[in-house]
C-alpha cells in the first residue's frame, strides 16, 4: 500500500516538473511510509520525508524513534538525528535543498519550525504546495484502505453497543466514554490479531477524548464527557467522529440515545428531520454527482421542514485523517467517485436540543455501500 501510495506521488511529481517534495504532516507521513506513532513535534523532535523526482527518497527522523519505522517503508534511506548534537534534523537539508529549485512544500500544514529553517535555505528558489496534489492522491481509497474501513466500521459498532451497555439514569457522561473505549480497543485487538498479523506496532488503543453530551447541553456540539450525571429523559449525544480510529483510519458514527423516556415531542421531531435530512443526502450519494449537491439535498429538506439553514456540512471525506477531501459542503464542486469514503450526517435543532445521526459510506461503481450500521427507529435509542 504505502509503496504504491509513494509511486503516485513520484508520478504527480513529474507530470507537474516538481523537484523535490517536502513532507511532514503525520498522516501524510503515515500515508507514503507506513511510519507512526513517533514523537513528532509534540516534543519538538521533525520527522522529514524528503521525496526527489530523480533521487533517493530520504526519511529524517530522531534517533530514539527509529526502530518504529517498518522495515518494509518503501523510503529509500534512512537518516536519525539525536537532541542537542550538531546541527540535529537541519544538517541534512542543505545539500539537497541546493540540489533542487521547484521545491513544493504542504502549505498551510508544514511545521513551523520546520518552514522556518527551510525558508532559510530556499532564497529565491520557486517554492509551490504539494497539499492539493496530495488531497487528490488520497481521495481515493486502495483496497487496502478500504479493507481498513470496513473494519473501523464495526470498532464503531462496538464502541455505540458498548455506551448502550452502561447508559442509564444516574450515570456519568465519562462511565459511558470508558465503555466504549474499551468495547472499541477490543474489537480493535481482535481485528489486529486476525487480519492484520504484521502490524505488530499499530496499538489497537481508543484513546481520542470522545464526543459525549447529555441533556440541555446537547447544543454544545464538540462537548467532551464530564463527570455530569445523566437523568432520566436526558437525551445522549454519541459523536465518534474522532474517536472511531482503527489502524489510523477515521470515520464519522453518531446517534442520539434518550434514557427510558423522550420528555418532549419537540425533539422526536427533530430527530426525525435529521434522519430524514440525511436520507435525502444519501439519494443524492453516488460517482457523478458533485459534493455540494449532496450537501444541497440535505440542506433542503431541513428548511423545507421549517428548521433553519443547518449550522455544519452534511459530511466529509475521511480517511486517515480527521478531514479530507472532498467536503460535503456548498461550494465544493468536486465530483464523487468510487473509492471515496465519506462520513454523512443529517441534523436538526430545537430549543436546548440538537439532533444528528451520522454513518460512513464507501462510495461504489452504483452508489455506496454503508460501513457502520444503527438504528435510526426512536423505539429503539430510547435505552
Amino acid at each position: 500500500m504505502f509503496k504504491n501510495n509513494l509511486e503516485k506521488l513520484r508520478s504527480k511529481m513529474k507530470e507537474n516538473n516538481i523537484e523535490l517534495v517536502v513532507i511532514t504532516d503525520d498522516d501524510n507521513l503515515y500515508y507514503f511510509t507506513g511510519y507512526h506513532d513517533f514523537l513528532h513535534m509534540d516534543f519538538n523532535r521533525p520527522t522529514i520525508l524528503l521525496v526527489p523526482k530523480d533521487d533517493q527518497s530520504i526519511l529524517i527522523t530522531p534517533l530514539l524513534d527509529v526502530l518504529l519505522v517498518p522495515e518494509d517503508t518503501p523510503v529509500d534511506k534512512i537518516e536519525t538525528w539525536n537532541d542537542g548534537i550538531g546541527e540535529e534534523w537541519r544538517e541534512f537539508l542543505p545539500n539537497i535543498i541546493k540540489k533542487n529549485s521547484n521545491i513544493f512544500l504542504e502549505k498551510y500544514k508544514i511545521n513551523a519550525t520546520v518552514n522556518n529553517y527551510l525558508s532559510e535555505l530556499i532564497n529565491n528558489k520557486t517554492l509551490g504546495n504539494i497539499t492539493p496534489i496530495i488531497d487528490k492522491i488520497r481521495m481515493i481509497k486502495s483496497k487496502e484502505e478500504l479493507k481498513i474501513a470496513r473494519h473501523a466500521g464495526e470498532v464503531g459498532m462496538a464502541m455505540m453497543e458498548g455506551a448502550k451497555s452502561v447508559i442509564g439514569h444516574n450515570v456519568p457522561e465519562f462511565e459511558i466514554a470508558i465503555a466504549q473505549a474499551q468495547a472499541g480497543t477490543r474489537k480493535a485487538a481482535e481485528l489486529l490479531k486476525s487480519y492484520y498479523p504484521n502490524s505488530i506496532n499499530m496499538s489497537p488503543n481508543i484513546h481520542f477524548l470522545p464526543v459525549i453530551t447529555s441533556g440541555e447541553d446537547l447544543p454544545k456540539t464538540h462537548h467532551r464527557a464530564s463527570t455530569k450525571l445523566v437523568k432520566k429523559g436526558d437525551p445522549i449525544f454519541c459523536c465518534y467522529c474522532g474517536s472511531t480510529n482503527f489502524h489510523r483510519f477515521k470515520l464519522g458514527f453518531d446517534r442520539v440515545f434518550w434514557v427510558n423516556e423522550i420528555k418532549n415531542d419537540d425533539q422526536i421531531k427533530a430527530f426525525e428531520v435529521a434522519v430524514k435530512s440525511q436520507k435525502a443526502a444519501l439519494d443524492m450519494l453516488r460517482p457523478g454527482v458533485t459534493a455540494e449537491d449532496v450537501h444541497s439535498a440535505y440542506a433542503d429538506t431541513i428548511q423545507s421542514e421549517g428548521y433553519p439553514y443547518p449550522t455544519f456540512r452534511c459530511g466529509r471525506g475521511t480517511g486517515f485523517s480527521f478531514l479530507e477531501e472532498p467536503q460535503l459542503v456548498v461550494g465544493n464542486k468536486t465530483i464523487l467517485q468510487p473509492g471515496m469514503v465519506f462520513a454523512v450526517d443529517g441534523g436538526a435543532s430545537a430549543k436546548n436540543f440538537r439532533s444528528q445521526v451520522g454513518d460512513s459510506f464507501i462510495i461504489t461503481e452504483e452508489g455506496y455501500e454503508q460501513i457502520t450500521h444503527h438504528s435510526k427507529k426512536i423505539e429503539d435509542l430510547i435505552i
